[in-house]
C-alpha cells in the first residue's frame, strides 16, 4: 500500500491528518473510532478523512513519505512504552523551525484538549517547547477550565521567567491561571524550608496536584537545558549534574539515563510538583529540539506520560536507546 502526501486541493494540515488516517485505517487495522481517538478528533471526522484519501487515490500500493515515516515512529513509541498518543513532527533544518513545527503540533493538540475538557484544573510546567506552543495557540473559549504552575518559575534574581508560559496560557483561553511565585528550585535547604512554610506557597502547590491534566516539558543536558540557559537553577548544580552524568530534568528532578534520580542533595532543592505527584493522570510531555532523546527516555521510564509530541529527530534517538 502507497499513501501519497502532495495533492494540492487540500491545506497541509489536512492532507497530514488524512494520510495519518489512511495509514492507521489500511495499515495499522484501527477501527473507525480508534482512529479518531489516536488524531484527535470525532468520528465523523475520521470517517471524512479516510474517505478522502480512499476517493482521491492516496491509498496505492505501499507506503512511503516522511508523514508515513513519522506515524511509524510513533506506533513504535506508543507500543514501548505504553502511552495513549505521540505525534512525531517531522524535523526541519533549522532549530527555530524545528520550535515553529512543534509548536504548530503542540498548539493542535491543546486546542482539541482544551475544547473538549471543561470544569477541571490544569496544570502547566515550563520552558522554551512550551512558550513556542503557547504563541501557536489560538482563541479558544474554554469552559471553567483553570491552570496551574505546576513548579517555581522565578530566576534567581526574582524577576519573571522569559519563557513563563502561565499568563500567557490563560490570556489564549481567558481562563484564570495561578502563578507559584518561587524560584524552580531554592538555593539551599534552608531557603527551601522557609519558602514551603509559607501558606500561600503551600495552597499554590496543593491546588497543583488537584490538577487532572498536565501540560509539561522535559530539559536535555545535551541541548543546554532551559532550566541552566535561563539561570533558574545554581551554576554549581548544572555543573554537579554534569559530572553525574545526568541526561535530563523532568518535574524538577535531574535523572540519569534510567530514569533515576541523580544521588545529590542539590537534587532535593526543587520547588514544584514531583512525578509521584502526578502519576496516575492525564500527562503530556512537549519535547521540541533536537538531541532530546536520552532526557526523553529517562522521563518516560518513570512511567508517568500518557502522552508524547516530539521532534522526529529525537524520535529516532530516543528509540535507539531502548
Amino acid at each position: 500500500m502507497k499513501l501519497i502526501s502532495k495533492r494540492n486541493d487540500m491545506p497541509s494540515t489536512q492532507l497530514d491528518l488524512a494520510t495519518k488516517a489512511a495509514w492507521l485505517s489500511y495499515v495499522g487495522g484501527y477501527t473507525q473510532s480508534e482512529v479518531a481517538k489516536r488524531l484527535n478528533v470525532s468520528s465523523a471526522k475520521a470517517h471524512r478523512l479516510i474517505a478522502y484519501a480512499h476517493s482521491n487515490n492516496i491509498v496505492k500500493i505501499f507506503i512511503e513519505g516522511e508523514i508515513i515515516e513519522c506515524v511509524e515512529l510513533e506506533e513504535k513509541i506508543i507500543k514501548s512504552f505504553g502511552l495513549n498518543t505521540c505525534t512525531v513532527v517531522p524535523s526541519i533544518d533549522s532549530e527555530l523551525d524545528d520550535f515553529n513545527a512543534i509548536g504548530t503540533a503542540g498548539a493542535a493538540f491543546l486546542y482539541q484538549l482544551f475544547k473538549k475538557t471543561k470544569n477541571t484544573v490544569i496544570g502547566i510546567g515550563k520552558g522554551r517547547t512550551l512558550s513556542a506552543v503557547v504563541e501557536h495557540l489560538p482563541h479558544v473559549q474554554t469552559e471553567n477550565l483553570q491552570f496551574a504552575s505546576v513548579s517555581g518559575g522565578l530566576t534567581r534574581k526574582f524577576s519573571t521567567n522569559p519563557f513563563d508560559v502561565i499568563h500567557r496560557i490563560a490570556e489564549r483561553t481567558n481562563a484564570e491561571a495561578f502563578f507559584l511565585p518561587v524560584p524552580y528550585m531554592a538555593k539551599n535547604n534552608q531557603e527551601k524550608q522557609m519558602l514551603l512554610s509559607q501558606q500561600s506557597v503551600n495552597q499554590m502547590l496543593d491546588y497543583a496536584k488537584s490538577a487532572s491534566i498536565y501540560i509539561v516539558g522535559i530539559g536535555s543536558i545535551e541541548s543546554n537545558s532551559h532550566v541552566h540557559e535561563t539561570g533558574l537553577i545554581e551554576e554549581s548544580t548544572w555543573n554537579t549534574m554534569l559530572e553525574k552524568n545526568a541526561v535530563g530534568d523532568f518535574m524538577g528532578c535531574f535523572m540519569d539515563k534510567n530514569g533515576n534520580k541523580i544521588n545529590d542533595q542539590s537534587n532535593d532543592l526543587s520547588l514544584g510538583l514531583s512525578t509521584n505527584d502526578i502519576q496516575g493522570q492525564q500527562v503530556v510531555a512537549i519535547v521540541g529540539g533536537p538531541k532530546k532523546g536520552l532526557a526523553t527516555l529517562a522521563a518516560l521510564k518513570t512511567n508517568s506520560i500518557t502522552d508524547l509530541i516530539i521532534n522526529e529527530e529525537s524520535a529516532k534517538q530516543l528509540l535507539q536507546k531502548v
